[in-house]
């Protein structure tokens, strides 16, 4: 009866648009206290879950791609894509696609990544023909890639709540975040088909060499990042301190990077992740409220009661993923989630870096549904464009996601080839 009505409450806040950490904690803590457990106990939970050394990886990797934005970073990898694929017809497509893969190596985050390319690449498509419900669409769609490829934020998250390989959860990402590529291009392929006002240029080799000298240093930051850790040099951790350092060192013997610019980007930094180590904790106490009431183990008895085939298992996990994805951040989700879901996997016998993969991919489908849709406000915001446009315009794109979504279910195995090939 308890559990439900604490259910019940949270579900009220949510509907009533109060922020998820404020709906998770609130109501937590009435029942901790109608329990007989001291507000004490409950503050010393929360912040017990915030006081992780994996979690320490997160505001760094914010802070990498932050620096990386206000160093102009995004600006000098959109100027190499246009002066690569010039003359290639409905180029600016592939470039949104393009430019948010390599942003993603510095950011580990959609939101980073939709704002900071939105501004740019939204305005170019406008003012050569590209239709306002592509152009949204693309750029909301396309800055998926960066909570899916390493650095992720997400599976930072997710590896200190499950205990699993951050270095194998990374190497594991990365086919799926290339796929997801590979499919925006092929969707962005015959899409562009249907613009018939869209105006290309004319390759210039001067300017193609130019914007090539201006992304070679800053793309060593992720072979720096990305070999540290999958070569075992670096922890997570210390891989995006010497990110960071490496981005700084970067920004400001360039002088693409003023002191204002690096005041801003602490600033994003601060505010990012305490919303996030928030939602951390918030969670972390509600997930401690269901363990003590058993929710893991009926969820158990359940599930088995109602299948023991492991795809069926990953496929409900898909749409439980899906629905509360639309209306709860993906944080919050991970952190109440992989407590209850791992251990059943692991019956399962699914990998726990396969599910892992899965879970991120499934909730980060999420930035783009209403009502929550995270990066469908950003894009809105940026682009001065109702959301439902930019909602319609980013449908077509989460095709690929899906399907890769699909593939994982039926085979989760696949996904650890690159672990397995580094040993991970």
């Amino acid at each position: 009866m308890m559990l439900a009505l604490l259910g019940l409450a949270i579900a009220v806040l949510l509907v009533l648009r109060v922020p998820v950490a404020i709906a998770f904690l609130g109501p937590s803590l009435v029942y901790m206290m109608a329990n007989n457990h001291s507000p004490g106990s409950a503050l010393r939970e929360v912040a017990n879950a915030a006081d992780s050394f994996p979690l320490l990886a997160v505001p760094l990797f914010i802070l990498l791609g932050a620096l990386a934005n206000h160093a102009g970073i995004a600006d000098r990898l959109f100027r190499f894509a246009m002066a690569a694929f010039a003359s290639v017809r409905g180029n600016l497509g592939y470039v949104s696609v393009g430019v948010s893969l390599g942003f993603s190596w510095m950011s580990g985050s959609a939101v980073a990544d939709a704002a900071a390319l939105g501004k740019v690449e939204i305005p170019a498509m406008l003012r050569n023909g590209y239709s306002r419900r592509f152009a949204t669409g693309v750029v909301a769609s396309s800055s998926l890639i960066a909570p899916v490829m390493p650095p992720s934020i997400p599976a930072v998250i997710f590896s200190g709540l499950a205990a699993v390989s951050t270095g194998a959860l990374f190497a594991a990402s990365v086919i799926p975040a290339l796929l997801m590529t590979l499919g925006l291009g092929i969707v962005v392929f015959f899409l562009v088909r249907r613009q018939p006002n869209i105006v290309r240029g004319k390759f210039d080799r001067e300017e193609f060499m130019a914007s090539l000298k201006g992304v070679v240093l800053p793309l060593l930051a992720p072979i720096i990042i990305l070999g540290g850790i999958l070569g075992g040099i670096f922890t997570p951790t210390e891989a995006a301190a010497v990110g960071v350092m490496y981005m700084l060192l970067l920004g400001l013997i360039q002088r693409t990077l003023t002191w204002s610019g690096l005041v801003a980007a602490i600033k994003e930094t601060v505010l990012t992740t305490c919303g996030i180590m928030l939602i951390v904790a918030s969670a972390s106490l509600l997930g401690y409220i269901l363990a003590r009431e058993r929710l893991p183990q009926t969820l158990t008895e359940a599930m088995f009661g109602f299948t023991d085939n492991p795809t069926v298992f990953l496929a409900l996990v898909v749409l439980l993923a899906l629905v509360l994805g639309t209306v709860i951040d993906a944080t919050a989700i991970l952190v109440l989630v992989v407590p209850i879901l791992m251990p059943i996997a692991i019956q399962y016998g699914v990998n726990p870096i396969s599910f892992g993969v899965l879970l991120i991919i499934s909730l980060m489908i999420g930035l783009l549904t209403p009502p929550v849709g995270t990066v469908l406000f950003v894009v809105s915001a940026v682009s001065k464009t109702r959301i439902g446009e930019v909602f319609r315009g980013s449908l077509p794109f989460t095709i690929p996601f899906l399907v890769i979504v699909v593939l994982i279910v039926f085979f989760p195995d696949a996904v650890q080839l690159l672990p397995n090939m580094l040993g991970l």
